[in-house]
């Protein structure tokens, strides 16, 4: 059970927040402009390409680099293909991990790889099999690490991974918002500067701002009834978020918005595009997680019983391609068989500038869901 009043207790979730998630999204603007600056020195802004690559593949552990990604593939996808390379091996730890590149990957193909580690020998082994291709080879890797030494030695190009402020090095987890636009904010600079995606400098400024406004709108301090984000963390609690998305950059924020919420909060989440999303979720408004759901004796007493999930339906917009719309009939389809409905839309501005904000909301709710469940009460 979520206690709300821990929400408005800002003491109590700092001392809950071990693993930086608040301080990871509240400094999501901060590692915008030290990722955009450690990409210049890296040379990565005077870029003088002869073209375009025919492919962009994407190599990396975890969460952040499946963020990565997805955010890169609806960003630059119109323009040139993007692949993720998927990891095989016997676990999820940095030395068993293994990536291959595809049969066809050549010297007119580029290679990013992308890391809050450094130390996985599968992604040091995947630049050398690059190198021998005549693959391009790009990697955002934290400073110093066994990955970034690799990379420099098959002549690639070596972005230090921007560590949060007045830290050498990232100490939050690399499912956080601080991690995600570390590793993607050098990318952004390069695909701009290959012509895949529109990033310049003063866009990534626009980023950065935005990332600011809502980390003061979203932090801790700010009350639950004027807060979007604990707003949000308060209707998700207890239910099945069904998070359903429309708009370009809409998409991606909310597969990592479920994504995060089972990594982060322990919380299951389904994920789906309008219009699809009501014929794929449509059964859940009906079935055992339908608001009205009952359980078959309904005169037993249920006061030790466990709150039963209820599915609350999230939508996410952006602005819908050709001014088209299925959110009246998402709404009409939600409310009509009484399920709870929550909604996200940010504020005028670039398609990033819609992006950073979307993020920085969702991931904020979802330190709250986090934290709010674990911390301890507070002090009276």
């Amino acid at each position: 059970m979520l206690d709300e009043s821990l929400l408005d207790a800002p003491e109590a979730l700092a001392r809950a927040d071990h693993r930086g998630l608040l301080r990871g999204a509240a400094e999501a603007g901060a590692r915008v402009r030290t990722a955009a600056r450690h990409a210049t020195e890296a040379g990565l802004a005077e870029l003088k390409p002869e073209g375009r690559p025919r492919a962009v593949l994407i190599a990396g552990p975890g969460i952040a680099a499946v963020g990565v990604s997805d955010l890169l593939t609806t960003l630059a996808g119109a323009a040139c293909p993007v692949t993720r390379l998927n990891p095989t091996g016997v676990a999820p730890a940095a030395g068993a991990l293994r990536w291959t590149l595809p049969g066809w990957a050549g010297s007119v193909d580029l290679l990013l790889l992308v890391t809050t580690d450094g130390a996985e020998p599968g992604l040091a082994l995947l630049a050398e099999q690059a190198y021998r291709r005549g693959c391009t080879v790009v990697a955002v890797a934290p400073q110093r690490s066994p990955l970034s030494e690799s990379v420099s030695g098959v002549h690639g190009v070596v972005v230090p991974m921007a560590a949060a402020p007045y830290e050498e090095y990232d100490n939050g987890t690399s499912a956080g918002p601080g991690a995600l636009w570390a590793l993607l904010t050098p990318l952004l600079v390069l695909l701009d500067r290959v012509g895949l995606l529109s990033a310049p400098p003063e866009t990534l400024q626009l980023v950065a701002d935005r990332l600011d406004h809502t980390a003061e709108r979203c932090g801790p301090a700010v009350a639950t009834y004027s807060n979007p984000a604990k707003t949000l963390a308060t209707e998700l609690a207890d239910s099945l978020p069904l998070v359903w998305t429309e708009g370009t950059v809409a998409s991606p924020v909310g597969r990592r918005f479920a994504a995060v919420l089972a990594e982060l909060a322990g919380r299951p989440a389904l994920a789906a595009e309008l219009p699809e999303a009501l014929p794929a979720h449509g059964m859940l408004l009906t079935g055992t997680y339908a608001a009205g759901a009952d359980p078959e004796d309904f005169f037993r007493d249920r006061v030790e019983d466990p709150q039963a999930l209820r599915a609350r339906v999230v939508l996410l917009r952006d602005r819908p391609a050709g001014g088209l719309t299925a959110a009246p009939a998402a709404r009409e389809l939600a409310l009509g068989h009484d399920t709870a409905l929550s909604e996200l839309e940010p504020a005028e501005g670039g398609e990033l500038e819609s992006l950073a904000e979307l993020l920085a909301v969702t991931d904020f709710a979802t330190a709250y869901l986090s934290l709010a469940a674990s911390a301890p009460p507070p002090a009276d």
